[in-house]
């Protein structure tokens, strides 16, 4: 099975979640204030830059800082708990493909909704911007070739704090951990931006660059031009590393009690009275599936 056919199961897999409501919902929370503060636009204390374009900056300055990088979070541990609760992960290990494969497919779906959030948000943005034009009298909406650069831009350096997420979120089996630390680790973000050592921190990036946005809007606010040395190789090398550890510890956990089931089973011991946890997946791991579509019916 080639590598787009498993990305195509790992979409239908999320078919019937809500994931897509939990993409939409930080998204519309984010806006709404946006437009019932609008006028506030004007009142910029001596601060040199437009309202459009304060209006713009602020509308995803909270994006960037939280509800992305939460989406995030929430999306890689449903993600992962959605092979767990029905144990389809025990299904999928069975059949002849490489657990890298498998992991790589759910770190597509991972980018790819959040590429789909991002979409949401420029299309909210610009009916927020309408709205919020017509009310004021004064035209806040930007040029799309503008806010779809600097959305971009926040997109592509969200990939890897999405690939951290996506190994901790393998690492750690509880998901109520696994959405803790990534909660907690959103709220450093705002002080790493102004240390030294911020392109150390992967949570950063999308912050990072909507201040970097602000600078340019706003003379004198913040630094105007992008440090890619070291950033850009400290992020690659960030994301493939947490992309590795995804991929060596993926399904680790399954994988030694299935080989524990299968050891047991060929001796003849009931494994099911002598340990403490099920060992039901044992069928799977000895009659593997043939399509992964199947592993979930």
């Amino acid at each position: 099975m080639n590598f787009l056919s498993l990305v195509g199961v790992e979409l239908k897999k999320i078919r019937r979640s809500k994931i897509l409501l939990i993409l939409l919902i930080p998204v519309i929370m984010m806006w709404i204030p946006s437009i019932i503060n609008a006028d506030m636009n004007f009142d910029l204390r001596g601060i040199p830059i437009t309202p459009e374009n304060n209006f713009f900056i602020q509308g995803f300055m909270g994006m960037v800082w939280f509800m992305i990088p939460a989406s995030l979070v929430i999306c890689t541990v449903l993600l992962n708990q959605t092979e767990r609760s029905n144990k389809g992960i025990l299904k999928m290990l069975s059949l002849p493909i490489s657990t890298t494969k498998l992991c790589l497919a759910k770190f597509t779906v991972l980018i790819l909704l959040a590429a789909f959030q991002m979409v949401m948000s420029i299309g909210a943005y610009y009916i927020c911007a309408a709205i919020v034009t017509h009310t004021q009298d004064y035209n806040f909406i930007l040029e799309p070739l503008y806010v779809c650069k600097n959305v971009c831009s926040i997109y592509a350096a969200a990939i890897p704090m999405a690939a951290v997420y996506l190994a901790v979120s393998t690492l750690i089996q509880s998901p109520i951990f696994s959405v803790g630390i990534g909660l907690a680790s959103i709220v450093p973000s705002v002080l790493m931006i102004n240390t030294k050592i911020w392109f150390a921190y992967p949570m950063s990036y999308p912050f990072y660059l909507i201040m970097v946005a602000y600078g340019r809007a706003a003379e004198g606010v913040y630094e105007t031009q992008i440090a890619w040395l070291p950033w850009l190789p400290v992020a690659v090398g960030i994301t493939i590393l947490a992309l590795v550890v995804s991929c060596m510890r993926y399904g680790a956990s399954v994988r030694r009690q299935r080989q524990m089931c299968i050891r047991d089973s060929l001796k003849g011991d009931n494994y099911n009275e002598k340990q403490n946890f099920n060992c039901d997946f044992y069928h799977y791991a000895l009659y593997p599936v043939d399509d992964p579509a199947t592993a979930y019916l």
